[in-house]
Formats: C-alpha cells, sequence, structure tokens
C-alpha cells in the first residue's frame, strides 16, 4: 500500500428517496481522480491508555502492502495521540476528535490547534454531530475551529448530516448547503486541500442504521455541486467527501463504489480491528 497515509433499514432506498429523487447533479470525476480517505472516530473510546495501544496496533496490523492505496487515520481522544502514534508508527495518521479555536488563555479543559501541532497532529474533526448537539457548537464555532487549524498549517475534517426528520422533509440538501457555507466561510480555494468533508446523517451515527449507497451518493453528489458553486468545478472535483454512519464490512463495497463517495468516517467498527481493517481493506465494485 502507498501510504501517505443494504438496505437501509427501513426499507428499500424508495421508502426515503423521495426526498432526494429531485437531484440532478452528477459525479464528473470517479474515486480514481482523489485518493480513499478511510478515517476512525474513537469518540469516547476505549476506556484505558493499555486498550487504545493494542488497538491501535491490531488495526495498523491490517495496513499492508496489499491494502488499496489509501490515506488512513484515527481519530483518538487526546490522552492517548502520542501513545497511539509510536504504536502505528507512519503506518496509520492520527488526528484529534476537536480542537479548541482559542490560541490560549483561560479556557478550562480547552485544547488549542498549535498544541496538537506540538504533539505532532496534522488533521482534527469539526462539526460532528455529537459535538453539536451535545456541546451545542455552532457553524460559527466550527467555521472558527477549521480557520484556526488551517491557519497552523494543518487539515481539517469538516463534518456535515441531517437529522431523520429533515430528511424526511426533503431537507437534506438545504442542511448540508448550510453546513458548508457556514463551515467553510473564509477558507481560500488554494486551503481547500487542507479540507475532507464527511457527510454523515444524523439518524445513521452509532445507531447501526446506514443509508443505501444510492441515497449516500445523492447527497455526496449533492455536496459536491454546492462546493462547485462555492467556489469551482476544479474544487469541487478535488475534495474528497466521506461518508459515515453506521459503515460496516457489510456496506463498505457498496459505498465506496460509489463515483462521489471518497472514504469512510467510521465510528463504532473503528474499535473493532477485525472490522476496521476489513474497511480499510475495502474492495470497489465494478458496474455490470
Amino acid at each position: 500500500m502507498k501510504l501517505a497515509i443494504a438496505s437501509l433499514l427501513f426499507g428499500s432506498s424508495a421508502a426515503f428517496s423521495p426526498a432526494l429523487s429531485g437531484n440532478k447533479f452528477t459525479s464528473s470525476t470517479q474515486l480514481s481522480a482523489r485518493k480513499p480517505f478511510i478515517s476512525g472516530n474513537w469518540k469516547l473510546n476505549p476506556q484505558t491508555k493499555d486498550e487504545a495501544i493494542a488497538l491501535a496496533g491490531a488495526i495498523a496490523g491490517a495496513v499492508n502492502e496489499e491494502s488499496p492505496d489509501a490515506d488512513v487515520a484515527l481519530f483518538v481522544p487526546y490522552v492517548f495521540i502520542e501513545s497511539v502514534m509510536e504504536k502505528v508508527g507512519d503506518w496509520i495518521n492520527i488526528g484529534a476528535e476537536g480542537v479548541c479555536p482559542e490560541m490560549a488563555g483561560a479556557y478550562t479543559g480547552a485544547i488549542s490547534a498549535p498544541m496538537l501541532k506540538s504533539v505532532g497532529v496534522q488533521w482534527a474533526l469539526a462539526g460532528h454531530s455529537e459535538r453539536r448537539v451535545i456541546y451545542g457548537e455552532t457553524d460559527d464555532y466550527i467555521n472558527s475551529q477549521c480557520l484556526k487549524l488551517i491557519e497552523q498549517g494543518m487539515s481539517v475534517m469538516l463534518c456535515i448530516g441531517e437529522s431523520l426528520a429533515e430528511f424526511e422533509q426533503d431537507l437534506a440538501g438545504s442542511v448540508c448547503a448550510v453546513q458548508l457555507k457556514k463551515g467553510l466561510k473564509g477558507i481560500a480555494k488554494e486551503d481547500l486541500d487542507k479540507v475532507a468533508i464527511a457527510y454523515e446523517p444524523v439518524w445513521a451515527i452509532g445507531t447501526g442504521k446506514v443509508a443505501t449507497p444510492e441515497i449516500a451518493q445523492s447527497v455526496h453528489a449533492t455536496c459536491r455541486a454546492i462546493i462547485a458553486d462555492m467556489y469551482d468545478q476544479e474544487a469541487a472535483d478535488a475534495m474528497r467527501i466521506l461518508y459515515g454512519g453506521s459503515v460496516t464490512p457489510e456496506s463498505v463495497d457498496d459505498l465506496m463504489s460509489q463515483p462521489d463517495i471518497d472514504g469512510a468516517l467510521v465510528g463504532g467498527a473503528s474499535l473493532d480491528a477485525e472490522k476496521f481493517g476489513r474497511i480499510i481493506n475495502f474492495k470497489t465494485k465494478v458496474a455490470a
């Protein structure tokens, strides 16, 4: 591996496809034009340093010369970052699950971009739905996280996605448009190589529910069209857009075979080395 690092549970895709049936956007590029990016988000797991080191080592063992030519990253709790980095070496990029946009000062419990950079972190998450919902992080706050990371020469994975109610009301595209436009505000085209987008329908995170590949592809194509409108087609074609939301070994191949799905942000399955190893070693399918 050259490292730089299902049907929908509710039934057939027809059950939810009307919300996106008007989408006319199509991809002008294929996954082969963008390097795949497989990432895991450990969230508040595991519970000890020893467990984190063991899990990271087992995941790194799944990456080999036969693996797809993809970037692989793990977003882990702050306290495990250096230990996990030491364990995986150059095989996997270790990122942070968040960042405070402030540089220094009276912000108890906060971790700044320079702090992360000083221990070797290159990537951090911003905008995950759990941060939006549980901790009240706003689009403006998330934008400030993105800007601060890029200012420090680091990279950000901007997470976006709609709730089930919004999806059923045909608002997936509108929600993603707002979150993209606000999250990327002030970021110049020349800095977009430091950005990846993770589309995570909120109703699929940690629930075992996963959108059909066709539904996920439709929203990804919409997101790419929004980026083209914000910047230009070149920027849109270069942007890596990952799918997140209960990605599993059983669903990853179909998802990664879609032209606008460039990778995965994996939650629960990234805590199982065997499952996440299979996701890292995804197999794209050739259309008949």
